[in-house]
């Protein structure tokens, strides 16, 4: 299902106008800062470590000595970049990112059941720029905004479509997290398209081990466990439940108390998802993953902007500008974070260091209501919708379109 834009050439101008200050603010920016967008640079060595045949997991780059973390799919992909001289690239991620940012907004108006104008999407596009983990997003040089849409535009078609699920598959092959809605799409009963997403994602891996079949062993076998190479867990900028925790007790290893925390997440959020309307059964799975996982950077949080879009749809604006206004504000960076710094916050400054982590706790807990609910209203996907007794879609597991 397509929603058609309603456009307005007038109305327009003034919405690219704004966008386009936003976006030269925000190059004027990183230029003035000389950003360094880091992860662009880790993704071109891991492409240059495939095109060169040399060790995909044995180098660092940049001053805070990043490694390779990606499945040995995604550093394949990756080979292009190093097609473009660095400073070239670097304003190939950021243009790149700019667009995938308006197409998730795009996206994300149909995920919620909204049909907006031109100039609303670009209006939207020009704050959303500012939001924290799309601002860190693009100066990082990250590839979070493409994996959302790759997921969002997957689980928003019906159930019917062709391939359902192949998208979504690749998407977990280039970063696992993805690989928690295949979990989603088999609880709620549509085997087929969890069955597609897997064969997908095994794809992948299949590929990966094809092209570098060391690379992949080391990976599958030693890396994809070693969450600490990526960084430190208890930096304010992990915002999962083990960085709140790790901060909170003043301690490298919140051990238990963590561990017991993410169970009860993970557990809630699978109950939820199989009782809630669609639309908040994909946002409960999205949150809890970045949740439970052992670090989730302020920048993996990019599924705020569908967050924001069905709130707004659901009539919950104050709400939705509360959430706005804690995703604009960066207050994770406005508290002493250098070098251990981030361990010995007094207790006033621990909301300030770790403001995404009860946020998705409260996204859990409206998509908790909406389940107790019955899930009232309108809150299927374009072309999906749910039994109100239990969620379950008519026809599950046979493939039919609800």
């Amino acid at each position: 299902m397509t929603l058609p834009y309603r456009t307005v050439t007038a109305r327009s101008l003034p919405a690219t106008a704004a966008l386009a200050l936003s976006l030269a603010a925000l190059v004027a920016l990183c230029l003035a800062q000389r950003i360094p967008m880091a992860d662009t640079l880790v993704y071109r060595a891991e492409g240059a470590a495939v095109a060169n045949g040399t060790d995909l997991y044995g180098f660092t780059v940049t001053h805070w000595q990043l490694p390779a973390a990606c499945p040995p799919f995604a550093a394949i992909l990756f080979v292009p970049t190093t097609w473009l001289p660095v400073a070239a690239l670097k304003v190939v991620f950021v243009a790149g990112n700019a667009l995938l940012l308006a197409l998730l907004v795009r996206l994300s108006c149909r995920f919620a059941g909204l049909s907006p104008s031109l100039p609303a999407v670009l209006a939207a596009t020009a704050v959303g720029l500012w939001l924290e983990p799309v601002f860190q997003t693009l100066v990082f040089g990250q590839i979070n905004l493409a994996l959302v849409c790759l997921v969002l535009w997957d689980l928003s078609r019906p159930d019917d479509a062709v391939g359902k699920g192949f998208a979504l598959g690749v998407a977990a092959g280039v970063k696992l997290t993805p690989a928690v809605f295949v979990v989603l799409l088999l609880i709620t009963g549509r085997r087929r398209c969890g069955l597609t997403a897997l064969a997908s994602f095994a794809g992948t891996v299949l590929l990966g081990a094809l092209v570098l079949p060391e690379a992949s062993a080391d990976f599958w076998t030693r890396r994809v466990l070693e969450t600490d190479r990526v960084g430190k867990a208890w930096i304010v900028d992990n915002q999962s439940l083990q960085g709140l925790f790790a901060r909170l007790l003043h301690t490298t290893e919140p051990g238990a108390v963590w561990a017991a925390a993410a169970l009860l997440t993970a557990v809630a959020a699978l109950w939820t998802a199989r009782r809630a309307p669609e639309r908040w059964a994909v946002l409960a799975v999205a949150f809890a993953a970045l949740l439970v996982s052992p670090i989730s950077w302020s920048h993996h949080w990019v599924w705020c902007v569908p967050l924001l879009a069905v709130l707004i749809a659901e009539g919950r604006r104050g709400t939705a500008a509360l959430m706005a206004a804690i995703f604009l504000t960066r207050s994770m960076w406005l508290v002493p974070h250098a070098g251990d710094l981030d361990l010995r916050l007094p207790w006033w400054q621990q909301p300030l260091a770790s403001p995404y982590a009860p946020l998705g706790l409260a996204v859990l807990a409206l998509a908790a209501l909406r389940a107790r609910d019955g899930g009232d209203g309108d809150g299927g996907l374009p072309g999906q919708r749910r039994t109100a007794a239990t969620g379950a879609a008519p026809g599950a597991g046979t493939g039919a379109a609800r």
